[in-house]
């Protein structure tokens, strides 16, 4: 990250040192966290993704109601339970508990993995959006991800109504 700002504030004030053409440098910039949340193609991948990952979020919710449900009647229990009983319980709650940290797990890692495809796939289209909008407005540099900008040179709006109607 220390070389990504370094390489850029060289470029930048390479760029700004020459004089006239510094004068007439063309800027913008674009919000990643925007594109994510506001354009279509973002809105359509986490409704699908939704879809996609519903029924296993609903099977580990009834798995966590059934642990919580095995957890309180143990405890509730324990004391008035023979011993075998109360073992038998305990096992049951300890496999289930197993099984239900497993299926977590393995959901996470399975949506994680689709949203990174999902987003590789909107950004991929943002930049195509991007370049398009720098090669025919004539911009000079388009940066991402800054720690500040002005709100004039923020194009952001238009990335997004250039893929709203790239759909």
């Amino acid at each position: 990250m220390k070389v990504k700002s370094l390489v850029l504030a060289s470029l930048m004030s390479a760029l700004f040192i020459t004089g006239a053409s510094a004068a007439e440098l063309k800027v913008g910039y674009v919000n990643t966290q925007r594109i994510f949340r506001d354009a279509p193609a973002a809105q359509k991948a986490a409704k699908k993704l939704e879809g996609e990952f519903a029924k296993r979020d609903q099977e580990l919710q009834r798995m966590a109601k059934q642990l919580q449900g095995l957890q309180e009647n143990l405890e509730k229990n324990a004391v008035t339970m023979a011993e075998s009983d109360r073992r038998a319980k305990e096992k049951e709650f300890g496999e289930l508990s197993r099984e239900f940290q497993r299926k977590q797990r393995e959901f996470r890692e399975d949506l994680n993995l689709r949203q990174n495809e999902e987003n590789a796939a909107v950004i991929e289209k943002a930049n195509k959006a991007i370049k398009q909008i720098a090669e025919t407005e004539k911009y000079d540099l388009v940066l991402q991800d800054v720690v500040w900008v002005s709100p004039k040179l923020d194009i952001t709006d238009r990335v997004i109504k250039a893929l709203a109607e790239a759909k």
